[in-house]
């Protein structure tokens, strides 16, 4: 990846950094904030498996402590610079943070006997240190109940690094559905499309990967998962864990990850989870998910606003830094609250005038109150993303036109316009001539025509990765600067394999039956097996449940509780062998009846996901 210094300004997503009403550059607090309370490191802040592998460098962004050089957008590099620090830290009295462990922050609220953990972080490995540093300079207590604040794994996913059991763990309403079921059916898309996210290839330096907005990277460990024992229901519900009081808030919407927030009274804390972060948060993340509400996202905020004004002295949240002051509190969530609703009823006033997503994207402003802060910047999320996820929850992927209905794919796309244009040398010269009049994004384009039509073209590939590296070294948001450079380098080098993500027994454990016979139903060679036809019944014998799996015209069918017929096969197993069966770990215990060769056809017409299709070539 070559060093091009030149940064592209060319969209509002990425401006040049400026002074707020004080003339200050963003809020001169934030050192301030981000430093409040530091208590000690982590040092060396290198985590490790069992097996002696890395799941966590932290030292690895200490370059971020330098001057900002021309690789990186002036406003990243700050919100890095701040973001990386790692540490301990005392919030308020009795509430202390663990910072720059993870992607996320663990907070431990200390009780009458011992500690309270809120989020434990996303892998036991990172979360046995956290808790370990903090013991180092609070002393050993043990930890007397667990707080999860949402489904999203690196909130949960450290929790046997801090506990075995056997301690009140609370979570909202709906938390282990989310957990166990988010992304089962696109979890390979999901995780390559990762890599480019969070930029897992690059190297860690001023040419490559300087964090992720939410926080400088995920952790690679081990994963797990303990079943809460208290659900928080409703706003307004209440609970005391070893003498710590807790006012809870529901923030979770329909299709959204259940997420919750709550007041400390007696500490004057608020902690709001993932509803605040000193960023604009994503609707769409990159990688994939199911798109937000703007709307109830600022209704919810709103219902914040009310329950808790001037009870919290001090805000925090699952990632970045705490904001101190009861007005300053409220005034962050009250600009937070405008942003989701302002970028909401703008995209949709827009759209009504027949306007479609890209140009909706390309012109819609904010008002300055909301551009200027620091905190409603797009470091992870985007202003243009979170227009287009508005876009796609109310009319979805085709803006109107007739010529995008039915449209060629990109590779076959591709062919007839680089054919157009006079073949691959003519678009890498048209391509050239907008990139010495600044025009990346037009070049990007060109670009990808003519490696979509001939990948073997390595003056077009070579010049698209310089395209792609000045676009990332030009970027705010550091998810678009990740995905740009991973661009860059796969077109240089080829695929990096992914590191393969860790199985996780207690995720797998906890699977509803129904996700299991999804999670083999997507896989299914439909095309393979439109001429097989067959039935198994699966007498699941701990649960004293019955399904039926029919196969017909391709499609894998799902019946509970069937009315009685004669089926091929008749399966008698446990929930867990289930599970072992269809991770090809055999079928040993399992009663059976009729013909096993019908289950033998099913799994010979499973299809295998691809984890590392390419993304930047055809």
């Amino acid at each position: 990846m070559s060093n091009l210094p030149l940064h592209d300004h060319t969209h509002h997503d990425t401006p040049d950094p400026r002074p707020d009403d004080h003339g200050h550059p963003g809020e001169p607090s934030d050192p301030d904030d981000a430093g409040h309370g530091f208590v000690g490191r982590l040092d060396p802040a290198v985590i490790r498996n069992a097996d002696g592998r890395v799941v966590w460098d932290g030292d690895s962004y200490a370059f971020l402590q330098e001057e900002c050089p021309g690789t990186a957008h002036p406003g990243l590099w700050r919100e890095g610079r701040i973001r990386a620090r790692q540490g301990l830290y005392e919030v308020t009295e009795g509430v202390y943070q663990v910072r720059g462990l993870d992607l996320s922050h663990m907070t431990l609220v200390e009780g009458d006997t011992g500690v309270v953990v809120v989020d434990p972080l996303g892998s036991v490995e990172c979360a046995a240190a956290a808790l370990g540093l903090y013991r180092a300079h609070r002393g050993d207590r043990p930890v007397t109940g667990v707080v999860h604040t949402h489904s999203h794994v690196d909130h949960f996913g450290g929790v046997r690094g801090v506990t075995g059991g056997g301690v009140p763990i609370l979570a909202p309403a709906g938390f282990m559905e989310h957990a166990v079921s988010e992304r089962v059916h696109v979890r390979a898309a999901v995780t390559r499309r990762s890599v480019y996210t969070y930029g897992q290839a690059l190297e860690r330096s001023p040419l490559g990967q300087i964090g992720a907005g939410l926080g400088p990277a995920a952790s690679t460990g081990a994963i797990s998962l303990i079943p809460p024992t208290v659900d928080v229901t409703r706003t307004g519900q209440e609970e005391v864990v070893d003498g710590v009081r807790m006012e809870f808030q529901l923030m979770a919407g329909p299709g959204e990850p259940a997420q919750m927030t709550f007041l400390l009274p007696g500490r004057r804390a608020l902690f709001l989870a993932e509803s605040l972060t000193r960023d604009q948060h994503d609707l769409l993340p990159l990688h994939g998910a199911a798109v937000r509400d703007p709307r109830a996202w600022a209704r919810r905020l709103t219902e914040t606003i009310t329950l808790f004004a001037g009870r919290a002295e001090v805000a925090l949240a699952s990632h970045h830094w705490p904001v101190r002051g009861a007005d300053a509190v409220v005034r962050m969530l009250t600009r937070q609250r405008d942003l989701h609703t302002y970028l909401h009823d703008q995209t949709v006033r827009l759209m009504n005038k027949g306007l479609t997503a890209s140009e909706i994207a390309e012109a819609l402003p904010l008002p300055p109150d909301l551009e200027e802060p620091w905190h409603a910047r797009g470091y992870h999320g985007a202003l243009s993303q979170h227009v287009r996820a508005v876009y796609q929850r109310y009319l979805g992927w085709f803006d109107g036109n007739p010529a995008h209905l039915w449209e060629h794919p990109p590779r076959e796309s591709a062919i007839r316009y680089v054919r157009c244009l006079g073949g691959g040398g003519a678009v890498v010269e048209f391509a050239r001539g907008y990139i010495g009049q600044g025009d990346l994004r037009f070049a990007a384009q060109l670009l990808n025509h003519a490696v979509f039509a001939d990948e073997g073209n390595k003056e077009a590939r070579d010049l698209l990765a310089e395209v792609y590296t000045r676009l990332g070294h030009g970027a705010e948001n550091a998810t678009w600067r990740n995905v740009y450079l991973t661009g860059a380098l796969e077109l240089a080098d080829g695929i990096v394999p992914a590191v393969p993500a860790a199985p996780c027994p207690d995720l797998l454990a906890a699977l509803p039956v129904e996700r299991i016979f999804d999670s083999v139903a997507i896989r299914l060679h439909g095309p393979r097996a439109w001429n097989e036809s067959l039935s198994i019944d699966w007498y699941l014998t701990d649960l004293g449940e019955r399904h039926r799996t029919t196969l017909s015209n391709g499609a894998l069918i799902r019946q509970q509780d069937p009315p009685d017929g004669p089926v091929d096969l008749t399966l008698r197993l446990t929930r867990q062998q289930l599970i072992a069966l269809f991770c090809g770990k055999g079928a040993e215990g399992v009663e059976r009846e009729g013909d096993v060769g019908a289950l033998r056809r099913l799994v010979a017409l499973l299809d295998d996901a691809m984890p590392d299709f390419p993304v930047v070539t055809p």
